[in-house]
């Protein structure tokens, strides 16, 4: 099989692909054909030696690929060959809350993940992609989609009628503002491009903010929610972005923290701000199969289309990953690995 490998801390220029030798599925395992890779902030964490764990010897990058069934190992029950599947963010993490063992396993970091054309999953990882959603949108559902719905549904516990404030136009910020919109959410985003600010509008945004024109732009959020703040936010920021996102969220609501694409070197927060305010920030690491299959349910059954920013070919991966490094990308990034 073909494949792609990284060294963590190398940077983007250590991608290389190869040949690999592949293996048939064991018990409980399934051999998946990949169509299609998404790619994410943390595939550029791993390529720069940032991420939580990383591995010591090159490992086949990214986390999230659809593709079809090809092969079954013993005992399987769940697919067979020709099912269209797509794998979760944590194979190991099937439902209920996350602990140390179910999030272990970390594919594309600590461990080899997706970018190939097959790949070994366990049965239980995979969730089946509705007729809906072609092998590229359904490869844009399980990091980002995910993170999303548990940041706007399950740690931020918001209900339709609610303000999200999504901060960016990346992959989680614009999944949180169209999971929020089909939810019946009033949605707020941020950016400092006012192209993406409009295609924002087009899908859906109430509010936008260009935080280049208003740096204290929690002052807006408050100014357009009479004074209350937002009741959950997607913070992906950190260094520069926490403390505002704190003062823009609503007394007793909560801020997702899910990235940190500005660092955490210097994040001031006030305890007192929290305490004063009852508000709460949680910690979001992606999610389970369960909150995927939950996911998918909502994108199939509101007709949602992921927002792709750009498609690249297998030949093209080094460039898909420019891209994303690049930060002009609005949506997600794919690559395409087989047809």
């Amino acid at each position: 099989m073909q494949a792609y490998r990284i060294t963590a801390g190398q940077g983007i220029g250590s991608l290389q692909r190869g040949a690999l030798a592949a293996r048939a599925p064991g018990p409980h395992e399934v051999r998946v054909r990949v169509k299609a890779v998404s790619l994410n902030f943390r595939d550029l964490m791993v390529a720069r030696g940032g991420y939580l764990k990383p591995a010591d010897a090159p490992v086949i990058p990214a986390s999230d690929a659809a593709g079809e069934v090809v092969d079954v190992g013993a005992g399987v029950t769940r697919y067979r060959p020709g099912d269209r599947v797509m794998g979760a963010f944590f194979p190991d993490w099937i439902d209920g809350e996350s602990d140390p063992v179910n999030t272990a396993r970390v594919p594309g970091a600590a461990s080899d993940g997706v970018l190939a054309s097959e790949v070994i999953f366990s049965e239980h990882s995979l969730v089946a992609i509705p007729d809906s959603l072609s092998d590229e949108q359904a490869a844009t559902l399980p990091c980002a989609a995910v993170t999303a719905w548990s940041a706007l549904f399950v740690a931020g516990r918001a209900k339709a009628g609610q303000t999200a404030l999504l901060l960016g136009t990346g992959g989680v910020s614009i999944w949180g503002l169209q999971l929020a919109k089909a939810a019946g959410l009033r949605a707020i985003i941020t950016s400092s491009s006012n192209e993406k600010l409009a295609r924002a509008r087009e899908l859906g945004a109430d509010h936008v903010i260009n935080y280049r024109d208003a740096p204290e732009w929690q002052d807006e959020v408050l100014r357009v929610t009479g004074g209350e703040g937002a009741h959950v936010v997607l913070e992906v920021g950190g260094e520069g972005t926490l403390e505002r996102s704190v003062a823009a969220v609503r007394h007793g609501g909560a801020v997702g923290i899910i990235g940190g694409v500005s660092g955490f070197d210097s994040v001031p927060v006030s305890p007192l701000a929290l305490i004063a305010g009852h508000k709460r920030l949680e910690g979001i690491l992606v999610g389970s199969r369960k909150m995927l299959e939950d996911v998918t349910r909502l994108v199939d059954s509101a007709g949602i289309a992921p927002v792709i920013d750009r498609v690249y070919g297998f030949d093209e991966a080094p460039a898909a990953f420019e891209r994303l490094a690049s930060g002009r990308h609005f949506g997600k990034i794919v690559i395409r690995v087989d047809r």
